[in-house]
């Protein structure tokens, strides 16, 4: 079975992040500046302490009539983040992450935020997958058979 640190050595282990006291709007720019629909967001010690998302400016801030400038990302953040470890399989992260319905998974190792993978990623990295295993099936057939399928 296929880990959360396979994924990681091919999409790399670069994280955008935000501080918790950093505005809203700051954390929507900087979404928007990296493509990408969520940040993790971490403490003045550097420590996860929460994950900002689109739908939680959407449904915090602009369905509540709220100022993105004048709110800070603590207010609005998701406290109790959804983690997985990069021995965690790829498989039991998509369980997890229907089951949460959360679109965004942090990716730790003890206090440490190495990662973090999206909806997006698990499904690239699955097809990558399933790919190479019908390659290798074709191929396998192909000897077995002398090439005549």
């Amino acid at each position: 079975m296929s880990t959360v640190k396979e994924m990681l050595d091919i999409k790399g282990r670069d994280v955008v992040t935000i501080g918790a006291a950093d505005s809203v709007y700051e954390s929507v720019e900087k979404m928007a500046e990296v493509q990408v629909g969520a940040l993790p967001v971490l403490d003045d010690d550097g420590c996860l302490v929460g994950i900002i998302s689109e739908r939680d400016y959407a449904r915090k801030v602009i369905l509540k009539n709220k100022s993105a400038r004048d709110t800070s990302v603590s207010d609005i953040m998701t406290r109790d983040v959804v983690v997985a470890r990069e021995d965690t399989t790829v498989e039991k992260c998509m369980a997890l992450m229907t089951h949460k319905k959360i679109r965004h998974l942090p990716i730790v190792e003890g206090q440490d935020l190495v990662g973090i993978i999206a909806v997006g990623d698990l499904l690239k990295f699955t097809i990558k997958q399933q790919s190479m295993t019908i390659e290798e099936l074709q191929s396998f057939i192909m000897e077995e058979t002398g090439g005549s399928g």
